[in-house]
């Protein structure tokens, strides 16, 4: 992992088309600015980590529902 350290104002660049700037820190709290194409999502890391999760909930959930389905005879 890359460690920073960067003041207000002050930003990273990512490539050729992802900035994320220091806006303002307030005690504990930093706020950020990022600027990135519309292709590429941005998220909050909790809330990436809760969709992921959920995600991956629902894929075993069909994978029990397809194996169900499997093991049963259906006539149509």
């Amino acid at each position: 992992m890359l460690v920073l350290t960067r003041r207000n104002g002050e930003g990273v660049v990512l490539g050729d088309d992802i900035k994320i700037k220091v806006l303002e820190v307030a005690g504990q709290s930093v706020r950020l600015g990022v600027t990135a194409p519309h292709s590429i999502p941005v998220y909050r890391e909790e809330i990436y980590v809760s969709v992921e999760k959920e995600n991956r909930a629902a894929v075993q959930s069909a994978d029990i529902a397809l194996k169900l389905l499997e093991n049963r005879d259906f006539c149509l």
